[in-house]
């Protein structure tokens, strides 16, 4: 009485048919990108100052330089306009005055300098940008910086509401129906906001992407791992986190060519609407079948993996049922994550992971960017450090296991964290050197969890686990940007000593999560009860019964 690993091996683990539903959804983790990072060009903030009518012609007049003209009409202008005065105020002075001096345009309209009043920009900014950006074009600025950092906030908190609800969607009627779903809406909303007239439409539309968008991508991930075999699963989950790396490398390139914000959300947009035709490349997972007692789709779908590898099925494989097929299908609760004791540890812990590797991951770009010289090179380098990661994980999490990779990849993250902390700025190579580590460190824990994650949950409650899990990493997404930005303003290194903090406790956390490695999804709560043990009793595995053709 095989299982379905059983009967994956004979029809095949990993051939035609799952390597070109990988590549199909590994198109989908691509395009994923641009929604979780997108906002580092599509809400860059250029250098800018204060519009000041005539001061254009004024300059024109003297034949000053750009910088001249910044020199003599721009408050505490010192090189950079890094100042809130030289960005946010101006001199409160008439220059369209005729008598105004080319060499000291300020003296010759007041006796004192000091004394000349300053305004807030009443006619706007001049920014330093030959691009456009949701900044410069809803002027979020000054005394409106909060509304990029509501933007951002918008898009986490969908994803935070997503993975609940997108979850239970996915597990109540399907990985397929799910996908479809999700990809229609964030097709549609996110060329929405390519053409938003206000900043307003344009958060609601971010929040939309922000609902469907996560849920989708991590639903593509559970339908990977389900059509594979036990013996591929992580090369296939690997790859499928390397196409998000890939994305990044495409967001730059489009980043670059594109410097006008609309543009660029509806060219990474568009290609979405391509994956509507999934509904007849991708069947439903025939794991999901059979935990909802639908064994003959889930042997149509089995057929069709094996015609898709050539393969035959064999003849006593040709009907099959599982052992309580008239018994209630069972239904993914919330509840059923805290309810037995192994489950609510793993989901306490996969919670905090899923928090540590997203305020890591996000709190490192951020905190580089602070002092951040060419975005472009800044974000590809930042984007070429994780294919190391997977080459790494690729290489070990056969032999190895998945606990201590994990362990020692959040000790490398925060041990990083820490040296780029207390290296002085002398020692720059040092510094970048362990910021790089520690970025690889933090990309290598993402990629584990999310292997790890559907493996210690049953079928029918597995995307539901997933989605309820990784919530965590959206709630941390919120959260990040304020660690980063106001702990700054007390010492710059402050984010990375509590980034250190963090990692370090997840490492120690999860080696208290089963090890995976050679283990077969579990199928009932029992199985992932029983997780722990060494060796599951085959005994308490949903077996599908074999019925010879006469």
């Amino acid at each position: 009485m095989p299982t379905l690993d059983d009967i994956l091996e004979q029809i095949g683990e990993f051939d035609f048919f799952q390597k070109q539903a990988l590549f199909f959804l590994c198109l989908l983790s691509v395009t994923f990108t641009p929604i979780y990072v997108g906002i580092f060009f599509l809400g860059f903030t250029p250098e800018h100052h204060c519009h000041s009518p005539g001061m254009a012609e004024l300059s024109q007049r003297c034949g000053w330089s750009l910088e001249e003209q910044l020199n003599h009409t721009v408050p505490e202008w010192g090189g950079h306009g890094a100042s809130f005065g030289s960005r946010c105020r101006r001199y409160e002075v008439d220059w369209n005055t005729t008598d105004i001096s080319c060499t000291d345009p300020l003296g010759s309209l007041v006796a004192n300098r000091s004394t000349v009043p300053l305004g807030p920009c009443r006619d706007g900014w001049v920014y330093d940008s030959p691009g456009t950006s949701l900044v410069t074009e809803f002027n979020l600025v000054c005394e409106d910086s909060w509304k990029l950092d509501l933007f951002q906030s918008c898009v986490n908190a969908g994803f935070f509401i997503g993975s609940m609800s997108i979850g239970y969607i996915a597990d109540r009627f399907g990985r397929k129906l799910c996908l479809l779903v999700t990809v229609f809406l964030n097709s549609a909303s996110g060329v929405l906001m390519a053409f938003a007239p206000s900043y307003t439409w344009t958060v609601i539309f971010r929040l939309i992407q922000g609902l469907v968008s996560k849920g989708g991508w991590l639903t593509g991930y559970v339908l990977i791992a389900e059509f594979v075999g036990l013996n591929y699963r992580r090369a296939a989950c690997i790859i499928y986190q390397a196409a998000f790396s890939l994305g990044l490398i495409i967001l730059t390139a489009l980043a670059y060519a594109l410097p006008h914000w609309r543009w660029l959300q509806l060219t990474v947009t568009l290609p979405n609407f391509f994956f509507l035709l999934y509904y007849w490349c991708l069947p439903e997972s025939p794991r999901w079948l059979i935990a909802q007692k639908q064994n003959d789709k889930a042997m149509e779908v089995i057929k069709h993996i094996a015609k898709g590898n050539k393969k035959k099925l064999p003849l006593s494989f040709q009907n099959l049922n599982s052992e309580d097929e008239d018994g209630e299908k069972p239904k993914p609760s919330f509840l059923d994550l805290v309810r037995t004791p192994q489950i609510r540890k793993h989901t306490f812990i996969l919670m905090y992971s899923w928090f540590t590797s997203s305020v890591l991951y996000q709190g490192l770009i951020m905190h580089m960017g602070i002092a951040a010289g060419n975005m472009y090179l800044d974000f590809l380098y930042s984007a070429l450090v994780e294919f190391p990661a997977a080459i790494i994980l690729m290489l070990t999490l056969d032999r190895i296991g998945r606990r201590y990779p994990w362990a020692a990849a959040n000790v490398m993250a925060g041990g990083a964290c820490l040296v780029t902390a207390l290296v002085p700025d002398t020692l720059y190579w040092l510094k970048m050197t362990a910021a790089c580590l520690g970025r690889m460190g933090i990309t290598m824990c993402y990629e584990i969890i999310c292997l790890v994650n559907p493996e210690l949950y049953p079928t029918f409650l597995r995307n539901l686990g997933v989605l309820v899990c990784s919530s965590m990493c959206d709630l941390g997404g919120i959260i990040t940007p304020f660690l980063v930005y106001r702990l700054a303003e007390l010492w710059h290194e402050l984010p990375l000593v509590i980034f250190a903090v963090i990692g370090l406790i997840d490492g120690g956390l999860v080696l208290l999560l089963p090890e995976m490695k050679g283990k077969t999804l579990p199928e009932t709560i029992e199985d992932a009860e029983n997780l722990h043990r060494k060796e599951r009793s085959k005994e308490k595995a949903i077996y599908l019964h074999v019925l010879a053709s006469e």
